[in-house]
């Protein structure tokens, strides 16, 4: 059935257009954090994506949360994947940290999910799903290698970013046991109206809240949120829903290359053969983790 056909074919492109778009988020922040402080912009961006979400979800008459849990949930959801997230490398690239290495930083969440899963959510991954992630994450440092060798890091900026590791990892997990039940829109934008919130008292307690609203700073605005708060939030929540956390989060190892490519295309930043050695590198890998397990044959005949 034609329907059914371009579904599948569109269920099947998520991941790719899910790595696409999450990788811009470092080039969004690259091109609006010199006209805003880290922690007002991303509350302003997340109490507009809120705002716009919780409209979408009355004008398609989608369901609320139906309990004071899952909107609890929901919040806590929120504060992990975007308050401690967004907020850590949001926080580490405007105090100097490298936007690659936070990049790599934060790309080890697979592991650590990987590795949690298996305890909190009795998730098992095979021999070659471990060579995998193994493969990822070797992937990942050397398509950063090039960059890491800079230095000007301080133990702020690192500890931000394994503020954002930590949320991300968490979240993840927290989102795949509870999030199931909970509908997408409303629940998405409760994540977002939380998070805002304990981010704009960050920003009212530690900055000026300046913004200087040039046409650079509203177009990245503008695509962190419409692009990134709502397209790959969504997508990434659906993929939770259809996939394991691992294997979900092992498609973080894609988005430093993929940024390193945009920097390349957006800055004109060269890349290294280092850099493009291990993006070949780190696709194997998670084409490993994502492959689907074989059935032994005493099954497929049942």
């Amino acid at each position: 059935m034609p329907g059914r056909t371009v579904a599948s074919m569109s269920t099947a492109a998520a991941p790719a257009i899910f790595v696409l778009l999450w990788s811009t988020g470092f080039i969004g922040a690259k091109y609006g954090l010199p006209y805003a402080e880290p922690f007002t912009l991303l509350a302003l961006r997340l109490v507009v994506a809120a705002a716009l979400l919780g409209a979408l979800a009355v004008l398609t008459r989608s369901p609320a949360p139906r309990t004071r849990a899952q909107f609890g949930r929901s919040a806590v959801s929120g504060v992990l994947l975007h308050t401690a997230y967004l907020g850590g490398v949001f926080w580490a690239i405007d105090h100097g940290v490298p936007a690659g290495v936070a990049a790599v930083v934060v790309s080890l969440q697979p592991v650590l999910v990987a590795a949690l899963a298996g305890v909190l959510l009795g998730e098992r991954l095979a021999p070659i799903q471990w060579i995998g992630l193994a493969l990822g994450i070797t992937g990942v440092l050397l398509v950063l290698a090039p960059g890491l060798s800079a230095g000007g890091l301080t133990i702020a900026g690192v500890a931000a970013c394994l503020a954002a590791l930590a949320g991300g990892t968490v979240g993840t997990l927290h989102q795949k046991r509870y999030g199931d039940g909970i509908p997408l829109l409303s629940g998405t934008a409760v994540q977002y109206a939380a998070a805002g919130l304990v981010l704009a008292v960050a920003a009212v307690s530690t900055e000026t809240m300046t913004i200087r609203w040039t046409g650079q700073f509203v177009a990245a605005f503008v695509w962190l949120v419409l692009v990134l708060s709502l397209g790959a939030v969504l997508l990434l929540l659906f993929l939770l829903r259809r996939g394991s956390a691992s294997e979900v989060s092992t498609l973080f190892y894609l988005v430093p290359p993929a940024t390193a490519i945009e920097a390349y295309l957006v800055f004109g930043e060269q890349l290294a053969e280092l850099s493009i050695l291990g993006i070949g590198v780190a696709t194997v890998g998670v084409a490993l983790v994502l492959r689907p397990p074989r059935r032994r044959a005493g099954r497929q005949r049942q």
